[in-house]
This record gives structure tokens, C-alpha cells and sequence, in this order.
């Protein structure tokens, strides 16, 4: 008998690991399928190694051999889609999922999932309803505008604007508004797919009303403008105010539409942001339609938020577009639970985490910053330099392009041979992965957009980063 013959023999059956397999209690509610898979692969794995001669029978330790199929298996099963812990400091990281949902939304999506809903049923009359009477009204009472409507996403809801209100009919644009975001989103894409037709003015940096006026023809069906909420142009410029614009478009019968991007419900000017416009100010200003996301500065899930005057959102439900563009009752519950907050504004700023994590002071992350240190330092040893440093986090997702916000970086620097690259890669191989970023030398983990109970875990992730690589 071949000394690869008698090593087959020492490996394990595959009924006698999934048998060890049920004492695990996280695997042990895996479906079974999945387990015998991922254990034949295992032991083929080793199979294959044993015939490569990279295999002698001290490597096949029954316990240790076990141990790693285990390891392998339930790394293997965990969800691809899966929580990741984020120390990069970015606050709305589109990568990462983007805004985090208030614990009230997300009760609301737990009882929208768990239980049969009135999603599309009136309790008051006992027959067919909307979907969208969930949260117009409070649409309404937040924005200030006459009605409202909720699509998949602001690419959806431009389009579906677009598509309604515009086919076949000339839309005025400044040259400067004719903005990309990520994912090779162009507004002039955009709307030669609705079926409208472009009409540029003005220049990149300056546009008149005249110029507008102008452009205007028997062909023109509105005028729309593009908020920049993801550059900046800056120094010699000017642009058109909703108000000014409604001078001209108004008497013609033509609505004014503005993109507001990634939207925003709060007003950030006590917190020295710098000015960005909210939707409740553009209602004000008199647009007629507006859109905006739902899941960026706003603090929601995804979302497309269309409001404006009831004429024309009525209109813009009635087209058929909009049924490959709704939204599910996740979201809608998601969405109705984060607009409730914004009744008041100190609450959603407390409540809602992407206005808390945009908010907060300086101090408090400083104080944070030290604690996540000394559980660092506490639980990495020798293994790594442990210190603090001035930095700056971003918003993400598009908004306050120019906006650094004041942060305390903890900083890693591995005293062995790790390198920074080869660490970052351990934490991403961690569970939960932990992403932070690589600046100056270090590797270094924001505060700001770690919870508090996020500390000791981001804490033992490094420690067991260094592990793994001893």
C-alpha cells in the first residue's frame, strides 16, 4: 500500500464532519446542501494536496485537521452581502452601503417584513389603496410642497420627471448644470432616454436669465436646473435663482424643475457647513418639481423623492414608467419612519446617524478617538504603535465637495514586519471586515464613523490582525 494511500485513509468522511458541523451552533442552522458542498470541497482541497506531495501524515492531525475544515466552512457559508465595520471616517461611503437608518426606521422595515402590511390597502374604506399614501402627507408637512412621490432612486425619479413632463419638447440647461455622478450618470444621457432634447446656455461658469429667455421656443416644454452637489465652481460665476427663472417660465406655462442630487431636509448653516440648499427652501422658492435622494444627506434608505405642485406630480404618478420605478414596502417604511423625525429638526439631528455623525463636535471625537485608543493598546501589545493625530472626515455620497470636517485619527503603525498593505488586507479578511484607510505612514481609524459599541470590536479586529500574521 502507497504512503498517498494511507494519508486518503486519515482523512475524515464527509457524514463525519457534517456530524461535527451540527455542534456548531452557527452552522449548524446552515442548510445542509450548502455544508455537504463546502466540506467535499474542503476535503478535496486536501486530496489534491496529498497528490502534489505537499502533505505528510503529521499534517493530518484528526483535531487540527477538523478544526481548519471548520474554519474553512464557516468562512466559506458566511453571506456575501454582509456588514462591514467602517473607520475611514467617511459618513455617507456609497461603497459601504451609504447612510445608516435611525433605529426607528429600522423597526419600521422589521414589522413591514415580519407581518402582512396595508401596503396597498385602505383601512378606511377596506379596498384597493396606494402605496404612496404612506408618505405623501408627511412629505408635505416636511417639504412645505403641495404633493409628492417616491421612485427607486433620484437617476429614477429625473428620468420619470423627465419622461413626463418633457418628451418630445426642447428643456433649457445651463452649461454648468450639465453634471456626472458616480456611475456615469449625465444629465444629457439622461434626458435624451426620457425623450427630451437638450438645450445648453450660458457659459461653464456664468448664466444670465437672458440667456434662458433667450433659448426659449414654441418646441420648449421647461427649464431645468442641476444642483452641483458633488464639485464646486467657484470664483468668477453666476447662476439663476428658482424665483428669477419663474419670472420668465410661469407666464409661458413652462414648470421649473430643479435636481437638488443628494438632497437635504436639515440646515446645516449653525454647524458652519457652509450653504446648501434644502428642499423645503426650493418648495418655498416656488420650483415646480423638485428630486432627491433619499439615502444620502437626507439620512434614509434608497430613494428617488420627487414633490411639487399636485398638477404636475399627479401627472408624473399616472405614467406607466412609474410602476417599473416603485419602491417596495421596505423602503417605505424605512422612508416614513426618517421623514417622521425631520417634524423636528434636534431630533432627526440626534436620531438620524448621518446628521449625528455630520454633526458632531470636534471634542467628542477627540474623547472617542483616546478610548478607541487605549482598547488598542490594550489589546495589540508590542504589536503596534498606538497614537493619536488631527485629521479629516468627509460627508461622501456626493455632498459638501469642499467640506473637511475636524476629526482625531487613531493611528496604527505595525512594529514588526507587517506592513501597512498586508494589515489593511487581514481586516478586510476579518469578521466583520473592518475598512479604514492608509494616510501618512499609518493605518488609521476614524471615530466618526464608528458607533460607541463599535470601539472594542474595531479593538479586537487589529488585535486579531496582528494575530493572524504572527
Amino acid at each position: 500500500m502507497s504512503e498517498k494511500t494511507n494519508l486518503y485513509r486519515l482523512l475524515p468522511s464527509v457524514d463525519g464532519v457534517l456530524e461535527r458541523l451540527s455542534e456548531e451552533p452557527d452552522l449548524a442552522a446552515r442548510p445542509r446542501p450548502l455544508l455537504k458542498d463546502l466540506v467535499t470541497e474542503a476535503l478535496d482541497h486536501v486530496r489534491a494536496a496529498i497528490r502534489a506531495g505537499e502533505v505528510e501524515q503529521g499534517d493530518l492531525d484528526e483535531a487540527a485537521l477538523l478544526s481548519k475544515i471548520i474554519d474553512t466552512v464557516r468562512r466559506r457559508s458566511r453571506p456575501h452581502f454582509r456588514r462591514v465595520v467602517n473607520a475611514t471616517g467617511v459618513v455617507i461611503h456609497t461603497n459601504l452601503g451609504r447612510s445608516l437608518l435611525a433605529d426607528e426606521a429600522v423597526q419600521a422595515v422589521t414589522e413591514a417584513c415580519a407581518r402582512y402590511s396595508n401596503l396597498e390597502f385602505d383601512l378606511h374604506t377596506g379596498k384597493r389603496g396606494s402605496r404612496y399614501s404612506h408618505v405623501e402627507e408627511i412629505l408635505r408637512r416636511v417639504t412645505g410642497a403641495e404633493a409628492g412621490l417616491v421612485v427607486n432612486n433620484n437617476a429614477a425619479a429625473v428620468l420619470l420627471v423627465l419622461d413626463t413632463l418633457c418628451k418630445g419638447g426642447e428643456v433649457v440647461v445651463s452649461r454648468g448644470e450639465l453634471v456626472e455622478i458616480g456611475g456615469s450618470f449625465r444629465i444629457p444621457e439622461v434626458m435624451e432616454k426620457s425623450g427630451a432634447l437638450l438645450r445648453e446656455v450660458g457659459a461653464t461658469n456664468r448664466t444670465h436669465l437672458r440667456d434662458y429667455e433667450n433659448a426659449i421656443t414654441d418646441e420648449t416644454v421647461a427649464l431645468l436646473k442641476v444642483h452641483a452637489s458633488n464639485y464646486r465652481i467657484i470664483g468668477f460665476t453666476k447662476e439663476v435663482s428658482i424665483p428669477e427663472l419663474q419670472e420668465i417660465a410661469r407666464p409661458r406655462g413652462l414648470p421649473v424643475i430643479e435636481d437638488l442630487g443628494s438632497g437635504n431636509l436639515f440646515d446645516f448653516a449653525p454647524f458652519a457647513f457652509g450653504y446648501e440648499p434644502t428642499a423645503q427652501e426650493k418648495v418655498a422658492q416656488g420650483a415646480d418639481v423638485i428630486t432627491f435622494s433619499g439615502d444620502k444627506v437626507l439620512g434614509g434608505p434608497q430613494a428617488g423623492i420627487i414633490v411639487g405642485r399636485a398638477e404636475y406630480i399627479e401627472r408624473i404618478k399616472r405614467n406607466p414608467l412609474n410602476r417599473a420605478l416603485r419602491i417596495d414596502k421596505m423602503t417605505l417604511a424605512a422612508l416614513e419612519a426618517t421623514l417622521q423625525l425631520y417634524m423636528d429638526p434636534e431630533l432627526a439631528r440626534k436620531k438620524v446617524p448621518t446628521i449625528a455623525m455630520m454633526t458632531v463636535p470636534p471634542e467628542e471625537l477627540r474623547k472617542k478617538a483616546d478610548r478607541l485608543a487605549r482598547r488598542l493598546r490594550r489589546e495589540v501589545g508590542e504589536s503596534a504603535a498606538i497614537s493619536l493625530a488631527p485629521g479629516a472626515s468627509r460627508v461622501g455620497g456626493g455632498s459638501f465637495p469642499e467640506r473637511d470636517l475636524e476629526t482625531t485619527l487613531v493611528r496604527v503603525e505595525p512594529a514588526g514586519d507587517l506592513s501597512l498593505e498586508a494589515l489593511r488586507d487581514r481586516l478586510l479578511a476579518g469578521d466583520p471586515p473592518l475598512v479604514g484607510r492608509i494616510e501618512d505612514e499609518a493605518f488609521c481609524l476614524d471615530p466618526r464613523t464608528l458607533a460607541e459599541d463599535e470601539l472594542s470590536l474595531a479593538a479586537g479586529l487589529v488585535a486579531a490582525a496582528f494575530t493572524r500574521a504572527a
